[in-house]
């Protein structure tokens, strides 16, 4: 490894002295000094599957909220399921494992989520209702919640509607690209349901129950754009893949935007987080919150060294998450971040953009590892997506060893 980069990691990466939430966070004040009068922190992954990843989120999540003042854990999960999920982390309404079960995929159907959920309601339980911890998803796929919301509300007060939401009940698992529809029938069908509840609602007034419903119905109109896209990654922004990172930058944005004391904690895949693009050039989500928000977006990858973790194989979308194992190698960041420094660690790029001598290796593009909710049945180990770190990321918390995350009970769909 470059004796620059070594020289420079040795220097600046500062020790996490335990990945256990609810530890003392002296070793988070470099995080939380790097986060100043940032509005947006986007907590990456590179796996979907490892449990040290939800525990050391767990922990910077509590820190953010007691001590720096964040406001709104964002996921990249189901917008309609998480709804419900908010309604228990401030209110304690309905049953949290059953609850984080729904969020519409596997990967956060572990025990590490439970505990996550069941923090912040013990954080919002004592206090008054403006000062509570949001829990919002910004996918808008997987939306049965939304179609079941619609539907009854439609029933009770416009049951000439209801062949509209009968045709809509198809997006309720249905997976983005999975209809191609290039006449756009079911998007259409989806808009003139919300614009009939936009009309209702400025007719009659707000309620909870009409603004639950539109806010429902809004989701739709977007589950449905994603859902009838074509399969196309070179499309560039008309690509599905585009549109997704889209829709949850939007969603992060409202929340933002609406609210002048809002910041924000966005987690998702190392991917998404990104300030630049993946795959066939898609912008990431990341890039858009870093255009729109400037340094007010701060984003951290989460890397590790060796060990194991959960993911689906091949394309296999119904089965199992399975073990997989990958040692430390040595063509990867993350083997080379292994070498440089034992243990667990965190390190600001920010401060790395100023290092003359650190500033080749960081700006110079590498390979990163990226494993999501599927990986290639055989050679996942070689799995890899481009980066530039000081480029893509503004910081990064590594973690010497992965083990795998907990899967609840249940595992159906």
């Amino acid at each position: 490894m470059p004796d620059d980069i070594a020289r420079w990691l040795a220097e600046n990466a500062r020790p996490l002295g335990t990945l256990t939430p609810g530890a003392p966070t002296g070793d988070l004040q470099p995080l939380g000094e790097a986060l100043r009068g940032a509005r947006i922190v986007g907590l990456g992954e590179s796996t979907h599957g490892t449990g040290e990843f939800f525990r050391l989120k767990h922990r910077i999540v509590e820190f953010l909220v007691r001590e720096e003042g964040f406001t709104t854990l964002a996921m990249e999960a189901s917008q309609s399921a998480a709804r419900a999920l908010d309604a228990y982390v401030r209110h304690g309404v309905g049953d949290p494992a059953r609850l984080v079960a729904r969020l519409g995929f596997w990967t956060w159907r572990t025990q590490e989520m439970v505990d996550l959920v069941e923090w912040l309601r013990a954080h919002n339980r004592d206090l008054p209702e403006d000062r509570r911890i949001r829990f919002v998803g910004t996918d808008p796929q997987r939306c049965a919640d939304s179609v079941g919301t619609v539907a009854a509300f439609l029933r009770r007060t416009a049951p000439e509607q209801a062949e509209d939401i009968r045709a809509l009940e198809v997006l309720s698992q249905a997976r983005p690209a999975s209809r191609p529809d290039p006449d756009q029938a079911l998007l259409r069908r989806a808009e003139a349901v919300a614009r009939f509840l936009t009309e209702h609602r400025d007719a009659s007034g707000p309620g909870d129950d009409i603004d639950d419903a539109l806010e429902h119905a809004r989701i739709l109109v977007r589950a449905a754009d994603l859902v009838t896209r074509p399969f196309d990654p070179s499309a560039g922004e008309d690509s599905v893949f585009a549109a997704r990172d889209r829709y949850m930058a939007e969603a992060v944005a409202r929340l933002v935007d609406d609210d002048p004391r809002a910041r924000v904690m966005v987690w998702a895949h190392n991917g998404h987080i990104a300030k630049g693009t993946y795959g066939e050039q898609v912008p990431a989500l990341g890039s858009r919150l870093r255009e729109r928000y400037g340094d007010a977006y701060y984003a951290l990858a989460l890397f590790f060294g060796k060990g194991s973790f959960l993911a689906r194989r091949g394309d296999d979308l119904r089965g199992l998450p399975v073990r997989h194992r990958i040692g430390t190698g040595f063509r990867s960041v993350e083997a080379r971040l292994a070498d440089a420094v034992r243990g667990d660690y965190y390190a600001d790029l920010r401060a790395a953009a100023a290092s003359a001598e650190a500033a080749p290796w960081l700006h110079a593009p590498r390979a990163q590892r990226s494993f999501g909710a599927n990986v290639p049945r055989f050679a996942y180990r070689f799995h890899v997506a481009p980066v530039v770190l000081a480029r893509d990321y503004d910081g990064f918390a590594f973690v010497a060893r992965s083990t795998c995350s907990h899967l609840l009970p249940r595992q159906e769909g």
